[in-house]
């Protein structure tokens, strides 16, 4: 049986069409109530973005999901967990302050932030899964013991995993540290030295001090390193790319196997929203946002994760690419989008291994919500 994804299109012309109220219909029209029970601790998994970062779903679009989960009698909190790379989100403290800044106060969002993994990504909980490539995964505590979930991704372009949307969120989103640098494990960077210019930057980023600048070059010491990928995104000159210890399919079906984990003692009290607006080439993890790669296509709610990840993507590449943009070729509709983007990696992977451990479905039912 297919899976039935809910989609509105974000064109507008009147009050009622704009997007909080858009949202507030989705929520409604897809059925989320049903995941919810009243007094449920509710954890709304998201992305704060780095601090730099402005593509990161909007704390307003956030408050509508929080106040019509408080309409059900949940009690919802927002969460992420600490990075595995330095950054403004790799300890509690420091990541919490970097959700404020970016607009995440309460004054906003009607709910309070909690840390799910902890101050130093201690809180963990091992959870039994059986697959391919792991035994047992380790899960934030507080997503974990946290009653339902309700998990809002913004879809963009991903260099390690092709792109991010519901599974990403739940892979790498759920997982603590240790969780992170296990899912990395099979991926280590290499240094393309005729476009390295020896700035630095990777240096003064890598989480473990596994980057050293000799002769003007960057020279990546392949033990320390934990292959976290943030030397890939920092770098100005693109002089620092992949290099996988295995095929890159085993990365991507870590993540898959890492997703499963996280909502595996949430049966029915899952739902997911994929905003696919600021579809931008890299994650929210870079202090940045570029422009994005198609114009904004809308907003998707589901109970399945895998297909919400495909409606997406098929929506993203029926979209005509925007040519001033880091697409620099698969603009016509139907060219697979994030394909162009990293070509690296196959995107689809992930949904296809998702499938076959019993994440979701790939089979999906489009229902367009006026």
């Amino acid at each position: 049986m297919s899976s039935k994804v809910y989609f509105v299109n974000l064109r507008a012309k009147s009050k009622k069409d704009n997007i909080p109220n858009k949202i507030q219909r989705l929520f409604d029209k897809a059925g989320i109530k049903e995941v919810l029970t009243k007094d449920d601790i509710t954890a709304i998994k998201l992305h704060f973005g780095e601090k730099g970062s402005s593509a990161f779903i909007h704390p307003i679009f956030v408050r509508q999901i929080v106040d019509k989960i408080k309409e059900c009698g949940a009690k919802p909190f927002l969460t992420d967990t600490n990075t595995l790379y330095t950054g403004s989100r790799t300890n509690s403290v420091v990541h919490i302050q970097t959700a404020i800044e970016n607009g995440f106060a309460y004054a906003v969002v009607n709910a309070p932030i909690i840390i799910a993994d902890g101050i130093y990504s201690k809180n963990s909980v091992e959870v039994k899964i059986d697959k391919n490539h792991f035994e047992t995964v380790k899960i934030a505590g507080d997503i974990y013991y946290s009653n339902s979930m309700i998990v809002l991704s913004h879809v963009k372009g991903h260099v390690m995993a092709g792109f991010g949307g519901a599974i990403k969120n739940l892979a790498m989103g759920c997982a603590t540290a240790a969780g992170k640098q296990i899912q990395h494990s099979d991926a280590k960077p290499k240094v393309i030295n005729k476009k390295c210019v020896g700035c630095k930057l990777c240096a003064k980023h890598c989480p473990v001090e596994a980057i050293e600048i000799v002769d003007n070059k960057a020279v990546i010491n392949r033990e320390k390193c934990i292959g976290c990928g943030e030397c890939i995104t920092i770098c100005p000159k693109r002089a620092i790319q992949i290099q996988w210890e295995t095929d890159s399919d085993v990365f991507i079906e870590k993540m898959a196997e890492y997703a499963y984990g996280a909502v595996k003692n949430k049966q029915g009290k899952v739902a997911y929203f994929n905003f696919v607006m600021n579809v931008t080439p890299m994650c929210d993890c870079v202090p940045w946002s570029d422009v994005p790669i198609v114009n904004d296509v809308g907003i998707l709610a589901s109970f399945d994760p895998v297909a919400i990840d495909k409606a997406s993507i098929d929506l993203i590449n029926k979209q005509i690419g925007i040519k001033n943009s880091d697409l620099k070729q698969g603009h016509e509709s139907g060219e697979d989008k994030f394909h162009c983007l990293h070509p690296q990696v196959d995107a689809n992977r992930i949904l296809e291994y998702g499938e076959e451990i019993g994440l979701g479905s790939t089979d999906y039912e489009l229902i367009e919500i006026k």
